[in-house]
């Protein structure tokens, strides 16, 4: 006969050995209460995270107040701070109204996990200061969004002390931010600021590396740079910032009195954030530095203002290709002298600053050249060798396409003594509407040692147009087939003008080529137009 063995009513006794070897073996506290809720049985794990509480413990009055809190509200789970350790608790029902719980320590876990979340907020911190940084190239952009970052992020104020420009400026500028601030501010700070603040003096001078804490009492005349009602300063964080030479400023990361002071992290992160900011600075330091020398090449570079020629009216028109700096290849002059004027007008292979420099360098030489010379051939040879004299010439491998002009006034119109050096021919436009070439012909300029020229003329009657250009106008494309604007729309342009002051017949022309364009990129384009004036 088999007898089946029905599982006891009754369980393990809690002083059993077996059963308080396996409890106390646990990982894990585990406590019991029974049906009054007073605890029944505690192992060895909740004994050491939970001293407080023993066998007989009424756990709603327990003196764990998250424990406490959890039975009086029939919480399932608590997670609290307990002696310096992270607990975690979970409830079990037993049989009857007794109960289990279970609790573990989690500080480790915990920590990992804030570490984890303090790792990602600082990555996204740097990042967000990276990118914004970044896109900052000028100076000043680049102080507001170093303060801005930094607040409230790292301190409660920032205040950027940048290394002065001019190395006699008597006093310190400042860019700050505070917490609740609508924006940031600037101003000058007291001469005492950095010269009696040996920190501040070595930060500025390059001295010092690494941030360090100061109280703010030891920065004199700090509270000068702080805005009203922000209260009391406790610590301050002095930041050197990194330049490409030296410092490019201070950072002062500075917290109110009753917030904690700068931890090891925090300090780690304070380093790598005015890293980014003082490479910042001096990028766009170095960009101010180029955008300034642009601005003077520019200036040097762009065509001049036409100057009064008595006996006849002058106009020019320029365009660069699609360049920013608006300097190119292309380039025109007017000299007046006694008799009339010489006149140029060229075209350097190439485009952009390489071309530019070219450029320059021809003009100068015709700047120089026609004080000695003022026929047209005889100049245009001279430049040739002046070119090939320089002593990068061999070298370059550039070339100019040029035109070289000498007007003589006369009772009865404008005589015009053409040279030219492989350019296209200028167009002579009558008042009766018609356009004719005027061929020159001769080779580049520069580009042999033995190249000829030529030179012919041509006369303008009284109200007569003559129109030197470069190829840009005649070889700009049009979007639909790439098919040049050409010379049949160029000489339709002009006749449509005929009779009109060289200005608007320029205008007119350029009108139809950026009609041809419709926005597409183009060539270097330049015009002169010089018209024959009409007796009064």
């Amino acid at each position: 006969m088999t007898t089946t063995r029905q599982p006891s009513d009754n369980p393990l006794p809690a002083d059993a050995p077996l059963a308080r070897e396996l409890l106390d073996g646990l990982a894990e506290a585990v406590l019991t209460t029974d049906e009054t809720g007073r605890v029944t049985l505690l192992n060895a794990m909740a004994a050491q995270l939970l001293p407080e509480i023993t066998v007989g413990t009424e756990l709603s009055r327990c003196p764990v107040a998250a424990v406490a809190h959890a039975v009086t509200t029939d919480a399932d789970r608590f997670d609290a701070d307990h002696h310096g350790r992270r607990l975690r608790g979970a409830r079990r029902q037993l049989a009857g109204p007794r109960f289990a719980w279970y609790v573990r320590d989690v500080t480790e876990e915990h920590d990992r996990a804030d570490a984890l979340r303090a790792e990602r907020s600082r990555t996204a911190f740097l990042a967000e200061a990276g990118s914004q940084l970044g896109m900052s190239l000028h100076r000043d952009q680049v102080l507001l969004s170093t303060t801005t970052l930094a607040v409230p992020h790292l301190a409660d104020a920032a205040v950027v002390l940048p290394r002065p420009v001019a190395p006699a400026e008597p006093h310190a500028r400042w860019t700050r931010y505070a917490d609740g601030e609508p924006a940031p501010t600037d101003g000058l700070a007291p001469l005492t600021l950095t010269s009696t603040v040996p920190v501040l003096a070595e930060a500025l001078a390059g001295d010092l590396a690494d941030p360090i804490p100061c109280r703010a009492t030891e920065l004199t005349d700090l509270a000068a740079m702080l805005p009203p009602g922000f209260g009391s300063p406790g610590t301050v964080l002095v930041c050197p910032m990194p330049g490409t030479d030296g410092s490019a400023g201070v950072l002062l990361l500075i917290r109110r009195t009753g917030r904690p002071g700068f931890e090891r992290r925090e300090i780690e992160l304070a380093r790598e954030f005015v890293a980014r900011a003082g490479a910042a600075l001096a990028t766009a330091d170095l960009h101010d530095e180029q955008a300034h020398l642009a601005r003077v090449l520019q200036a040097s570079l762009l065509p001049p203002e036409l100057p009064t020629v008595p006996g006849v009216t002058v106009a020019g028109g320029y365009r660069a290709a699609g360049d920013t700096l608006r300097i190119g290849g292309d380039f025109y002059e007017v000299f007046p002298h006694s008799r009339g004027a010489l006149f140029a007008l060229g075209d350097v292979c190439g485009r952009g600053v390489s071309a530019a420099v070219l450029t320059g360098r021809v003009r100068q030489c015709l700047q120089t050249l026609r004080l000695v010379e003022q026929r047209p051939l005889e100049l245009i040879r001279l430049l040739n060798r002046a070119l090939f004299d320089a002593p990068d010439a061999a070298r370059r491998s550039q070339f100019t396409t040029l035109l070289l002009g000498s007007l003589d006034r006369g009772p009865d119109g404008v005589d015009v003594r053409i040279a030219g050096g492989g350019h296209p021919s200028p167009l002579l436009v009558t008042t009766d509407g018609s356009v004719t070439p005027v061929p020159v012909g001769g080779t580049a300029v520069g580009a042999l040692t033995t190249a000829r020229f030529a030179e012919t003329r041509v006369h303008l009657d009284p109200g007569d147009v003559l129109l030197a250009y470069t190829d840009g106008v005649t070889e700009a494309h049009g979007p639909r087939d790439a098919e040049m604007f050409g010379e049949a729309r160029l000489h339709a342009a002009l006749a449509s003008a005929a009779g009109q002051p060289p200005a608007a017949l320029i205008d007119r022309v350029l009108r139809a080529v950026d009609e041809w364009l419709d926005g597409q990129a183009h060539d270097d384009i330049a015009m002169l137009a010089i018209r024959a004036s009409v007796p009064a």
